[in-house]
């Protein structure tokens, strides 16, 4: 039986629904919005996170209302069928993405109503430990980059590791930096997008001087260049992939077979992807870590829990909010979460591969 299989039947009952939205001014740079879902039935409710990215959007969908067609009762099951026969979006998204995204959060609602009014975990259903999973932190460095957010990031809490962002004037100085630090487990190359903010050329000094100035850092979304291909023959056991992967089909596509996937729930757009994912890596010996979209609210507990179940030990970009605000406040809500011990994360799901990609699927 699938994962999904297991939780399809589940059922609940939607009496009504609202909106929450949620914004927070990220490094002084730009104001995050979010939008929360919020399925009410039986004295419950269930939240999930809209996190398209565009400001536009989420004022749009705020400005419309709770106007959907969704009181009644439902399984999981029927409840994404009905989800396909309803319009989620007044007007299209700035990117195509974000129809996962919305979907997401309207899925993760009902997922979290169901359970609440079965009173049942979703690690009861599944058979499976809920457990405390590692995580890492995610935060911008700057222009011209600079370690002092990292450095303050460690002096509020010496325990961090974390997640950067590549950009083309990390120089060698500031690499040497990092190695200093001895606390980055994931290097973010974007490479796999395209029509975003996020973009990044190929630079394959970039490349050469990250491959060797942090040798035990994962490379995740490397770009496709043959000449970058060229530049990571040997380093091959360090890729990961995440912008590509949306489903199972996905990570059947790229070639040679990832040994390390970065898992967001919100690409999937559905519980059944998400799921059908979950169980395809399991199967092919896949490790995974997850990922969030800087969510601000319950999206953000949603995939730290789902991360307890289903990859617990990897580098989980799923750091409390707290560490993205400007200024760092005590306490940190992490007592679902766990810190990484020195090296615990850094070569998980490493593979023992040396070749270059013949191909990969889209971003």
């Amino acid at each position: 039986m699938t994962l999904f299989d297991r939780i399809a039947d589940l059922p609940f009952g939607i009496e009504s629904y609202s909106l929450e939205s949620h914004e927070l001014i990220y490094s002084g740079q730009f104001t995050r919005l979010s939008t929360v879902i919020c399925l009410a039935g039986a004295g419950q409710v269930g939240r999930g996170e809209d996190t398209s990215y565009s400001k536009r959007d989420q004022e749009r969908l705020r400005s419309v209302g709770p106007v959907l067609d969704l009181v009644g009762n439902h399984t999981l099951r029927s409840f994404s069928s009905h989800l396909e026969s309803l319009e989620l979006w007044p007007e299209e998204p700035e990117h195509p993405m974000y129809f996962d995204y919305r979907r997401w959060a309207y899925e993760s609602a009902a997922l979290e109503l169901a359970l609440a009014q079965t009173g049942v975990s979703l690690a009861e259903l599944l058979g499976r430990e809920q457990r405390r999973p590692l995580f890492v932190v995610s935060t911008a460095l700057g222009a011209p980059p600079s370690t002092a957010r990292l450095r303050e990031l460690l002096e509020f809490d010496s325990r961090l590791r974390f997640k950067l962002d590549t950009s083309n004037d990390w120089d060698e100085a500031f690499i040497a930096e990092l190695r200093e630090l001895d606390r980055v487990d994931v290097i973010d190359f974007k490479g796999a997008y395209s029509g975003t903010t996020v973009d990044q050329k190929a630079d394959p000094a970039l490349y050469a001087r990250v491959i060797a100035g942090l040798p035990d850092a994962h490379l995740e979304d490397p770009h496709s260049e043959p000449e970058i291909c060229e530049l990571l023959a040997d380093s091959w056991d360090r890729v990961c992939w995440d912008a590509p992967i949306h489903s199972a089909a996905d990570v059947r596509e790229i070639d040679p077979a990832p040994k390390l996937l970065n898992i967001k729930p919100s690409r999937c757009g559905t519980l059944r992807k998400y799921l059908e994912l979950i169980d395809y890596c399991e199967a092919e010996g896949i490790s995974m870590y997850g990922g969030g979209q800087f969510e601000l609210a319950d999206g953000r507990r949603t995939i730290q829990m789902l991360a307890g179940l289903f990859h617990p030990d990897g580098p989980n970009d799923i750091a409390p909010v707290q560490f993205n605000r400007v200024k760092l406040e005590r306490p940190v809500d992490d007592e679902e979460l766990t810190y990484p011990d020195a090296r615990a994360t850094s070569r998980a799901g490493r593979s023992s591969r040396t070749s270059p990609p013949s191909g990969r699927s889209s971003g």
